[in-house]
């Protein structure tokens, strides 16, 4: 089907007493739009007419207009920010997704039994069944049809051990992947228009996230040291054949909006979501603004929000998540301020997870936060709390330490938040740190911000920092003496496979642990940043929103992080957010198209 005359585009564990407050909530709200007129199709002029609107333009609502588009639907994608590509673009885009033919390709040893078996594990039964069930099922399948409709391909993260390896069904050598390295030219001029990753890639370079845990090492490692020289290599012949090499999010974005261009799907930039249009109680269209211009776009089958989260939006953060939170601790992209899951609650729909995030452990650095993968982990590194002692697995995934941070700082503010990484000389020496190179002195401002101390001695360093300096020098004689046997009695640092992931092979007898001692001794102020948040609206397996009763709301869809999470309140795996986004994106379009 074709599209009605419209203006150019711009080409560019369980806790259901909160699950129940939530969803209240959001039936609370929407009796209050429909009592005082929510948005109708007279609502400006109209500016266009098509089967499907998708907003957003990250990973969920590009995978979600390509689907639409490829089932012979007319599509349009209204995006708020100037750029395409959202949270999905600046992210390092590890997707999870069990028994996809990637991995299966590889050799992976996944079955349906094994992930139905981690999944339910990991999430609990806070997570409808059907819903787990429709995300396993359903991967794979999208992922087939994204290649076969853009020019991503996709790479096997081998060794990027799920995040649960112990529990039933994990898999300690993983079920992630990522996007294979693409040419940029292949946009032309709305490569300009691709979301800026969080973290560049080092000019002449050519890096793949897999590639990271050893670019930590090449001081250290034979194979670090191979690694950093394929990615430059990597680089130079991107270079001499006049590529502009994309990896990552970078990949991932720029993909997805080929395959849209390929589509003749619109892309509608600088076009913030106002409303949805509601008529006889189903989801009819959209109300946007575009070129200063208030008018609405008429959906034929369906809406799909596809606009992220709510990360940047304090007033939101400080309605519904704990203190102390703070959107400048937040990665995800600066226009997720909430839009479309305030606009599906108004019309009518359920919330759920709004107190949640992926989190991870963060230094706010001056500018943008810095969140910590391998950082933590490095052997020589320890976190204390704001009275000198360790309280967490440093190596744990980083959505647990963060919820461990928030349930002991619960019952006493400012025990746990901040916290403080403390690593030594002999660390520095070794490893990258975020971007700085072994032995380079850290920036000014990173000291002048507070987000980072340097002494020569231990107590020094905990007069810096605020803690005891008794108890803190209690912590490293205890650390150092367990780090020296390989064995953290203590919070079983190195247990699994996913502990040693971002660790030193060289260091035994436990990669995870090596002491603290060699002066000046550093601490960097760790607060609970995220890659976003991960409550929303509340869909069934069909991707639907629904309403506080469970009824479907007619012509209305959600995936990503405009969506309550299919992960819950866990995290299975690298990627657990972008392969349920996808996967969900799909399944929306699908569910419109055979309706």
């Amino acid at each position: 089907m074709t599209a009605s005359p419209a203006p150019s585009s711009s080409s560019s564990s369980p806790l259901p007493s909160r699950r129940t407050v939530l969803a209240g909530a959001g039936a609370g709200v929407a009796a209050t739009v429909l009592a005082s007129g929510a948005a109708r199709a007279a609502d400006g002029p109209l500016l266009g007419e098509y089967d499907v609107v998708v907003v957003g333009s990250g990973a969920a609502g590009m995978t979600a207009a390509l689907t639409a588009a490829g089932r012979g639907l007319s599509v349009l994608v209204v995006e708020k920010a100037p750029t395409f590509g959202g949270s999905a673009a600046r992210s390092g885009a590890g997707i999870w997704l069990p028994n996809n033919s990637v991995i299966l390709g590889a050799g992976v040893p996944d079955t349906p039994q094994k992930a139905a078996a981690y999944l339910a594990a990991v999430v609990g039964p806070e997570v409808p069944a059907d819903r787990q069930a429709a995300f396993l099922a359903n991967g794979p399948r999208m992922l087939d049809f994204v290649m076969a409709r853009s020019p991503l391909r996709f790479r096997f993260m081998d060794g990027y051990s799920d995040y649960y390896p112990d529990l039933p069904g994990g898999l300690p050598n993983g079920r992630s992947i990522e996007p294979d390295q693409l040419d940029g030219n292949i946009l032309g001029g709305e490569l300009a228009r691709l979301n800026p990753a969080y973290l560049p890639v080092p000019a002449g370079m050519v890096v793949f996230s897999a590639d990271y845990k050893w670019l930590n090492l090449a001081a250290v490692s034979a194979k670090g040291l191979a690694v950093s020289t394929e990615c430059l290599a990597r680089g130079t012949k991107a270079a001499l054949r006049g590529e502009k090499p994309l990896t990552m999010g970078q990949s991932l974005a720029a993909g997805l909006r080929a395959g849209l261009q390929r589509a003749g799907v619109p892309v509608w930039l600088d076009s913030p979501l106002v409303d949805l249009v509601q008529e006889g109680g189903a989801v009819t269209g959209v109300v946007v603004e575009r070129a200063g211009v208030r008018g609405t776009v008429r959906a034929r089958r369906g809406v799909v929000i596809g606009s992220g989260g709510f990360e940047h939006n304090a007033a939101m953060r400080a309605q519904y998540q704990q203190q102390p939170i703070g959107t400048q601790w937040s990665v995800g992209a600066k226009e997720n301020t909430g839009d479309g899951i305030r606009a599906g609650q108004r019309a009518g729909a359920a919330l759920a997870l709004m107190d949640d995030a992926w989190w991870g452990p963060s230094i706010p650095l001056p500018g943008e936060p810095y969140f910590c993968l391998a950082e933590r982990t490095l052997p020589g590194g320890l976190i204390v709390n704001g009275n000198g002692a360790r309280f967490v697995n440093e190596a744990a995934p980083y959505s647990d330490v963060v919820h461990v941070m928030y349930d002991k700082d619960r019952n006493a503010a400012g025990s746990h938040i901040p916290a403080w990484l403390i690593v030594d000389q002999n660390y520095r020496n070794k490893y990258l740190f975020k971007d700085i190179l072994p032995t380079i002195v850290f920036p000014d401002a990173w000291y002048e911000a507070g987000a980072a101390k340097k002494a020569w001695t231990w107590d020094a360093l905990a007069a810096r920092i605020g803690v005891p300096a008794g108890a803190l020098r209690a912590t490293l004689n205890r650390f150092n003496a367990q780090a020296w046997t390989g064995d953290d009695t203590d919070f079983h640092r190195g247990a699994t496979a996913y502990d040693h992931y971002y660790t030193d092979p060289n260091v035994h007898p436990n990669s995870c642990l090596a002491p603290v001692w060699a002066p000046p001794f550093y601490a960097f102020k760790i607060v609970p940043g995220d890659l976003g948040t991960k409550g929303g609206i509340v869909t069934d397996a069909r991707a639907r929103a629904l309403r506080a009763d469970g009824s479907v709301i007619r012509g209305l869809y959600a995936a990503g992080n405009a969506s309550a999470a299919v992960m819950g309140r866990s995290y299975a795996g690298a990627g657990s957010t972008i392969g349920p986004a996808m996967t969900f994106g799909y399944v929306a379009a699908n569910d419109i198209a055979d309706a």
